[in-house]
Protein backbone atom coordinates (compact mmCIF):
# COMPACT_ATOMS: atom_id res chain seq x y z
CA UNK A 1 0.00 0.00 0.00
CA UNK A 2 2.00 3.06 -1.00
CA UNK A 3 4.73 4.11 0.80
CA UNK A 4 4.38 2.11 3.68
CA UNK A 5 5.99 -0.34 5.62
CA UNK A 6 4.54 -3.22 7.26
CA UNK A 7 4.18 -1.84 10.87
CA UNK A 8 2.87 1.40 9.17
CA UNK A 9 0.38 -0.62 7.53
CA UNK A 10 -1.15 -1.97 9.90
CA UNK A 11 -1.41 1.10 12.10
CA UNK A 12 -3.89 2.30 9.58
CA UNK A 13 -5.76 -0.71 8.82
CA UNK A 14 -6.01 0.39 12.76
CA UNK A 15 -6.97 3.82 12.50
CA UNK A 16 -9.02 4.10 8.87
CA UNK A 17 -9.88 0.23 8.83
CA UNK A 18 -8.16 0.21 5.56
CA UNK A 19 -6.79 -2.60 4.12
CA UNK A 20 -5.86 -1.39 0.49
CA UNK A 21 -6.05 1.93 -0.96
CA UNK A 22 -9.26 3.31 -1.08
CA UNK A 23 -11.60 4.61 -3.65
CA UNK A 24 -11.78 8.40 -4.02
CA UNK A 25 -9.24 11.28 -2.56
CA UNK A 26 -6.85 10.37 0.30
CA UNK A 27 -3.90 11.59 1.62
CA UNK A 28 -1.68 9.82 3.82
CA UNK A 29 0.97 10.94 5.99
CA UNK A 30 4.01 8.79 7.45
CA UNK A 31 6.72 9.83 9.86
CA UNK A 32 6.25 13.68 9.23
CA UNK A 33 6.26 12.85 4.97
CA UNK A 34 3.54 12.24 2.12
CA UNK A 35 3.18 8.55 1.78
CA UNK A 36 1.07 8.79 -0.88
CA UNK A 37 -2.21 11.04 -2.70
CA UNK A 38 -4.77 10.96 -4.97
CA UNK A 39 -7.47 13.63 -5.73
CA UNK A 40 -10.80 13.62 -7.69
CA UNK A 41 -12.82 15.59 -9.95
CA UNK A 42 -14.52 17.24 -6.91
CA UNK A 43 -12.02 17.16 -3.99
CA UNK A 44 -8.78 18.59 -4.21
CA UNK A 45 -5.98 18.14 -1.70
CA UNK A 46 -3.15 21.09 -1.87
CA UNK A 47 -0.37 20.77 0.22
CA UNK A 48 0.39 24.26 2.42
CA UNK A 49 3.56 26.23 1.60
CA UNK A 50 4.93 26.22 4.45
CA UNK A 51 4.67 21.96 4.82
CA UNK A 52 2.54 22.42 8.05
CA UNK A 53 -0.42 20.84 6.61
CA UNK A 54 -2.98 20.54 3.54
CA UNK A 55 -6.12 22.10 2.84
CA UNK A 56 -9.10 19.48 1.35
CA UNK A 57 -11.31 21.45 -0.74
CA UNK A 58 -14.71 19.85 -1.31
CA UNK A 59 -16.85 21.08 -4.37
CA UNK A 60 -20.42 22.69 -3.84
CA UNK A 61 -22.77 19.39 -4.61
CA UNK A 62 -20.40 16.64 -4.12
CA UNK A 63 -22.59 13.24 -3.55
CA UNK A 64 -21.36 10.23 -1.85
CA UNK A 65 -17.91 10.81 -2.58
CA UNK A 66 -15.09 10.23 0.64
CA UNK A 67 -11.77 11.62 1.90
CA UNK A 68 -9.33 9.07 3.62
CA UNK A 69 -6.69 10.98 5.45
CA UNK A 70 -4.65 9.25 7.91
CA UNK A 71 -1.57 10.15 9.95
CA UNK A 72 1.22 7.15 11.09
CA UNK A 73 4.01 7.48 13.37
CA UNK A 74 6.49 4.14 13.49
CA UNK A 75 9.68 6.54 15.03
CA UNK A 76 10.76 6.91 18.48
CA UNK A 77 11.18 10.48 19.50
CA UNK A 78 9.21 12.08 16.20
CA UNK A 79 7.14 14.82 17.34
CA UNK A 80 4.97 17.13 14.87
CA UNK A 81 1.96 19.51 14.29
CA UNK A 82 -0.35 19.87 11.44
CA UNK A 83 -2.82 21.80 10.73
CA UNK A 84 -5.37 20.76 7.63
CA UNK A 85 -8.25 22.58 6.74
CA UNK A 86 -11.45 21.25 5.04
CA UNK A 87 -13.89 23.49 2.74
CA UNK A 88 -16.93 21.58 1.77
CA UNK A 89 -18.86 23.08 -0.58
CA UNK A 90 -23.02 24.09 -0.37
CA UNK A 91 -25.19 20.70 -0.24
CA UNK A 92 -22.27 18.73 -0.89
CA UNK A 93 -22.54 15.12 1.76
CA UNK A 94 -19.15 13.44 2.10
CA UNK A 95 -17.34 11.06 4.82
CA UNK A 96 -13.97 12.17 6.39
CA UNK A 97 -11.57 9.34 7.51
CA UNK A 98 -9.19 10.73 9.29
CA UNK A 99 -7.04 9.27 12.41
CA UNK A 100 -3.36 8.86 14.16
CA UNK A 101 -1.24 5.77 15.39
CA UNK A 102 1.54 5.37 17.02
CA UNK A 103 3.94 2.41 17.22
CA UNK A 104 6.80 3.44 19.53
CA UNK A 105 9.14 0.77 20.70
CA UNK A 106 12.09 3.29 21.97
CA UNK A 107 12.51 5.48 24.96
CA UNK A 108 11.75 8.83 23.36
CA UNK A 109 8.48 10.29 23.65
CA UNK A 110 6.44 10.22 20.23
CA UNK A 111 4.26 12.94 19.35
CA UNK A 112 1.26 14.26 16.82
CA UNK A 113 -0.87 16.91 17.38
CA UNK A 114 -3.29 17.18 14.75
CA UNK A 115 -5.29 21.11 14.57
CA UNK A 116 -8.71 20.23 11.62
CA UNK A 117 -10.74 23.00 10.96
CA UNK A 118 -14.07 22.32 9.24
CA UNK A 119 -15.77 25.04 7.38
CA UNK A 120 -19.03 23.28 6.45
CA UNK A 121 -21.14 25.29 3.93
CA UNK A 122 -25.09 26.32 3.55
CA UNK A 123 -26.77 22.43 3.68
CA UNK A 124 -24.05 20.24 3.50
CA UNK A 125 -23.36 17.55 5.21
CA UNK A 126 -20.47 15.70 6.87
CA UNK A 127 -19.61 12.56 8.76
CA UNK A 128 -16.42 12.88 10.14
CA UNK A 129 -14.52 9.60 11.96
CA UNK A 130 -11.39 10.01 13.87
CA UNK A 131 -9.52 7.41 15.30
CA UNK A 132 -6.21 6.94 17.92
CA UNK A 133 -4.49 3.74 18.26
CA UNK A 134 -1.21 3.77 19.85
CA UNK A 135 0.82 0.28 20.36
CA UNK A 136 4.79 -0.47 21.12
CA UNK A 137 6.70 -1.86 23.55
CA UNK A 138 9.22 0.79 24.06
CA UNK A 139 9.30 3.09 27.01
CA UNK A 140 8.80 6.06 25.32
CA UNK A 141 5.18 7.68 25.61
CA UNK A 142 2.22 7.59 22.40
CA UNK A 143 0.99 10.82 23.02
CA UNK A 144 -2.01 12.26 20.63
CA UNK A 145 -3.40 16.10 20.81
CA UNK A 146 -6.28 16.60 18.39
CA UNK A 147 -8.12 19.46 18.39
CA UNK A 148 -10.91 19.88 16.25
CA UNK A 149 -13.15 23.25 14.99
CA UNK A 150 -16.39 23.38 13.23
CA UNK A 151 -17.90 26.37 11.87
CA UNK A 152 -21.22 25.29 10.05
CA UNK A 153 -23.64 27.80 8.11
CA UNK A 154 -27.24 27.60 7.57
CA UNK A 155 -28.78 23.89 7.63
CA UNK A 156 -25.44 22.50 7.59
CA UNK A 157 -24.61 18.93 9.36
CA UNK A 158 -22.06 17.35 10.84
CA UNK A 159 -21.83 13.90 12.22
CA UNK A 160 -18.52 13.16 14.37
CA UNK A 161 -17.56 9.39 15.38
CA UNK A 162 -14.18 9.87 17.46
CA UNK A 163 -12.66 6.69 19.49
CA UNK A 164 -9.23 6.01 21.39
CA UNK A 165 -9.62 2.54 23.14
CA UNK A 166 -5.83 1.34 23.15
CA UNK A 167 -2.23 2.46 23.80
CA UNK A 168 -2.07 6.18 23.88
CA UNK A 169 -0.82 7.20 27.30
CA UNK A 170 -1.56 10.93 27.02
CA UNK A 171 -4.14 12.80 25.08
CA UNK A 172 -6.00 16.57 25.13
CA UNK A 173 -8.92 16.56 22.94
CA UNK A 174 -10.60 19.39 22.03
CA UNK A 175 -13.47 19.76 19.79
CA UNK A 176 -14.78 23.76 19.47
CA UNK A 177 -17.93 24.42 17.07
CA UNK A 178 -19.97 27.33 15.89
CA UNK A 179 -23.39 26.65 14.41
CA UNK A 180 -25.53 28.96 12.23
CA UNK A 181 -29.19 29.21 12.10
CA UNK A 182 -30.89 25.35 11.70
CA UNK A 183 -27.39 23.70 11.89
CA UNK A 184 -26.68 19.99 13.29
CA UNK A 185 -24.22 18.82 15.32
CA UNK A 186 -24.08 14.92 16.51
CA UNK A 187 -20.68 13.55 18.46
CA UNK A 188 -20.29 10.51 19.24
CA UNK A 189 -17.18 9.76 21.70
CA UNK A 190 -15.84 6.07 22.85
CA UNK A 191 -12.68 5.95 24.81
CA UNK A 192 -11.22 3.56 26.94
CA UNK A 193 -7.81 4.55 29.64
CA UNK A 194 -5.82 1.49 31.13
CA UNK A 195 -2.12 1.35 32.92
CA UNK A 196 -1.27 5.46 34.02
CA UNK A 197 -3.32 6.77 30.87
CA UNK A 198 -4.37 10.46 31.08
CA UNK A 199 -7.26 11.30 28.69
CA UNK A 200 -8.67 15.02 28.66
CA UNK A 201 -11.97 15.26 25.90
CA UNK A 202 -13.04 19.28 26.31
CA UNK A 203 -16.20 19.99 24.22
CA UNK A 204 -17.80 23.60 23.33
CA UNK A 205 -20.10 24.15 21.35
CA UNK A 206 -21.83 27.77 20.64
CA UNK A 207 -25.35 27.59 19.00
CA UNK A 208 -25.27 30.44 17.58
CA UNK A 209 -28.28 31.25 15.87
CA UNK A 210 -32.23 29.92 15.81
CA UNK A 211 -32.90 26.23 15.18
CA UNK A 212 -29.32 24.87 15.96
CA UNK A 213 -28.47 21.01 17.67
CA UNK A 214 -26.30 19.88 19.30
CA UNK A 215 -25.66 16.43 21.13
CA UNK A 216 -22.82 15.73 22.31
CA UNK A 217 -22.10 12.09 24.25
CA UNK A 218 -19.35 10.05 25.76
CA UNK A 219 -19.04 6.44 26.35
CA UNK A 220 -15.65 5.97 28.46
CA UNK A 221 -13.96 3.11 31.01
CA UNK A 222 -11.34 3.80 32.60
CA UNK A 223 -9.16 0.70 33.78
CA UNK A 224 -5.87 -0.05 36.35
CA UNK A 225 -4.73 3.52 37.49
CA UNK A 226 -5.69 5.36 34.54
CA UNK A 227 -7.33 9.31 34.77
CA UNK A 228 -9.78 10.92 32.37
CA UNK A 229 -11.90 14.51 32.33
CA UNK A 230 -14.55 14.86 30.56
CA UNK A 231 -15.35 19.08 29.87
CA UNK A 232 -18.47 19.49 27.63
CA UNK A 233 -20.19 23.29 28.07
CA UNK A 234 -23.08 23.89 25.50
CA UNK A 235 -23.95 27.81 25.05
CA UNK A 236 -27.30 28.51 23.00
CA UNK A 237 -27.55 32.23 22.03
CA UNK A 238 -30.41 32.00 20.30
CA UNK A 239 -34.14 29.71 20.44
CA UNK A 240 -32.36 25.96 20.11
CA UNK A 241 -31.59 22.80 21.68
CA UNK A 242 -28.41 21.53 23.05
CA UNK A 243 -27.78 18.10 25.21
CA UNK A 244 -24.60 16.88 26.11
CA UNK A 245 -24.28 13.30 28.20
CA UNK A 246 -21.10 11.15 29.83
CA UNK A 247 -21.64 7.59 30.73
CA UNK A 248 -18.55 6.29 31.96
CA UNK A 249 -17.76 2.60 33.81
CA UNK A 250 -15.09 2.80 36.51
CA UNK A 251 -12.85 0.05 37.57
CA UNK A 252 -9.44 -1.10 39.72
CA UNK A 253 -8.00 2.47 40.45
CA UNK A 254 -9.07 4.50 38.02
CA UNK A 255 -10.20 8.00 38.34
CA UNK A 256 -12.94 9.97 36.19
CA UNK A 257 -13.99 13.61 36.49
CA UNK A 258 -17.31 14.29 33.94
CA UNK A 259 -17.66 18.32 34.11
CA UNK A 260 -20.98 18.81 31.83
CA UNK A 261 -22.04 22.62 32.10
CA UNK A 262 -24.41 24.82 30.30
CA UNK A 263 -25.01 28.34 29.55
CA UNK A 264 -27.76 29.86 28.15
CA UNK A 265 -28.22 33.62 26.81
CA UNK A 266 -31.65 32.71 25.26
CA UNK A 267 -35.25 32.51 27.08
CA UNK A 268 -35.34 30.01 24.18
CA UNK A 269 -32.82 28.00 24.41
CA UNK A 270 -33.18 24.43 25.99
CA UNK A 271 -30.11 22.66 27.12
CA UNK A 272 -30.12 19.30 29.07
CA UNK A 273 -26.97 17.67 30.17
CA UNK A 274 -26.36 14.42 32.25
CA UNK A 275 -23.42 12.28 33.63
CA UNK A 276 -23.70 8.64 34.95
CA UNK A 277 -20.06 7.16 36.50
CA UNK A 278 -20.02 3.46 38.23
CA UNK A 279 -18.85 0.00 38.26
CA UNK A 280 -20.16 -2.63 36.13
CA UNK A 281 -22.65 -4.23 37.88
CA UNK A 282 -22.55 -7.62 39.64
CA UNK A 283 -25.40 -9.39 37.96
CA UNK A 284 -24.23 -8.66 34.54
CA UNK A 285 -20.72 -10.22 35.41
CA UNK A 286 -22.73 -12.95 36.84
CA UNK A 287 -25.45 -13.67 34.20
CA UNK A 288 -22.25 -14.22 31.83
CA UNK A 289 -20.45 -16.29 33.64
CA UNK A 290 -22.99 -18.93 34.21
CA UNK A 291 -22.66 -18.94 30.53
CA UNK A 292 -19.28 -20.51 30.97
CA UNK A 293 -17.10 -17.05 30.65
CA UNK A 294 -14.73 -16.80 32.96
CA UNK A 295 -14.72 -13.21 34.90
CA UNK A 296 -12.41 -11.96 32.70
CA UNK A 297 -13.86 -12.71 29.44
CA UNK A 298 -17.72 -11.72 30.89
CA UNK A 299 -15.42 -8.23 31.28
CA UNK A 300 -14.09 -7.75 28.38
CA UNK A 301 -17.62 -8.57 26.67
CA UNK A 302 -19.62 -6.25 28.54
CA UNK A 303 -17.47 -2.97 28.07
CA UNK A 304 -17.25 -4.02 23.84
CA UNK A 305 -21.23 -3.60 24.20
CA UNK A 306 -20.88 -0.68 26.32
CA UNK A 307 -18.29 1.10 23.53
CA UNK A 308 -19.87 -0.08 20.86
Amino acid sequence: MLELTEVQKRLIAEVADLHKVPMGAYNFRANGGLAGRNTTANIDIISKPDGSGIDIRIAPGTKNESVHIPVVLSESGLKETVYNDFYIGEGADVTIVAGCGIDNCGNQDSQHDGIHRFYVGKNAKVKYVEKHYGSGDGLGKRILNPVTEVYMEEGGSMEMEMAQIKGVDSTERTTLAELKKDARLVVRERLMTHGEQKALSVYKVVLQEEGGTADVVSRSVARDKSYQKFDACVIGNAKCKGHTECDSIIMDEGTILAVPSLEARHVDAELVHEAAIGKIAGEQLIKLMTLGLTEAEAEAEIIEGFLA
